[in-house]
């Protein structure tokens, strides 16, 4: 284990698993609206649900059999586990609560896991294919019902989520004063950097800003829809009237 190659941040693996991750969705989509065939699609969805659970068991897998025994470290309590679950039952059912989850706890959290990962281990080593083949594949699968399924968050989306996300919260921090590791980073902040770093060093407000940091995350992924929102009201609003010409008492109108 000690001769497993070094991480390095932005370097061509790095690069190139960034790159994998914003093209997949789209060419998967591609296949989807070509061939118009919904077997198809469910072909993807199964493909995309089977390699997030095989990659996640045979992590487990490889690190028990590498001296990890401890049941306590193997317990699926990241956020990234969580998200796994919620992209797949969004993928499989399709409905609108579950695709919400999914976007906000995928692109929220899974992306800056992608962007600032909190890994030692380069490629070709198992534990960078396992930490890329999980994170970039919750992000794949949301973006891929974004295309083919047309799902959006919506303003209460936000307020869902958020309970959602309080619930984890509850689960993880008991679970990280019952077994002392550090799930979803609530005991401490992570080793690589983040934008956790630049939380409080007091525990009980790192904690706090962290809720605070979850929403401004979630208000941010919804911006953008919000915005074409209000493009599109403009729209439509200075598309049905035309303007009139005053009426003054005492003066007909032109055309009467």
């Amino acid at each position: 284990m000690n001769d497993a190659p070094q991480f390095h941040p932005y370097g061509p693996p790095h690069l190139t698993v960034i790159f994998l991750t914003i093209v997949l969705p789209f060419a998967l989509a591609a296949v989807v609206w070509r061939t118009k065939s919904h077997r198809v699609e469910r072909a993807i969805i199964a493909a995309l649900s089977a390699v997030l659970v095989l990659n996640y068991v045979a992590y487990l897998i490889f690190i028990r059999s590498h001296g990890v025994v401890d049941w306590r470290q193997m317990l699926p309590l990241q956020m990234c586990d969580w998200g796994m679950v919620v992209v797949i039952v969004a993928m499989w059912t399709g409905k609108q609560r579950w695709f919400e989850v999914a976007y906000f706890w995928g692109i929220g959290g899974t992306v800056q896991a992608v962007l600032t990962p909190n890994l030692r281990f380069g490629f070709p080593d198992w534990r960078f294919i396992s930490f890329f083949t999980s994170h970039c594949g919750i992000i794949i699968g949301v973006v891929f019902l974004m295309l083919t399924r047309r799902h959006r968050p919506y303003p209460m989306s936000i307020v869902r989520v958020f309970l959602w996300s309080e619930f984890y919260f509850l689960v993880t921090f008991i679970a990280d004063e019952l077994t002392g590791f550090n799930y979803g980073f609530l005991l401490h902040k992570p080793e690589a950097f983040s934008v956790l770093n630049f939380l409080s060093d007091s525990r009980p407000l790192y904690l706090l800003q962290m809720h605070g940091l979850a929403l401004t995350f979630f208000l941010g992924l919804y911006a953008p829809f919000a915005i074409v929102d209000l493009v599109k009201v403009g729209r439509s609003t200075g598309g049905s009237t035309k303007p009139r010409l005053p009426e003054v008492r005492g003066m007909p109108r032109s055309g009467d």
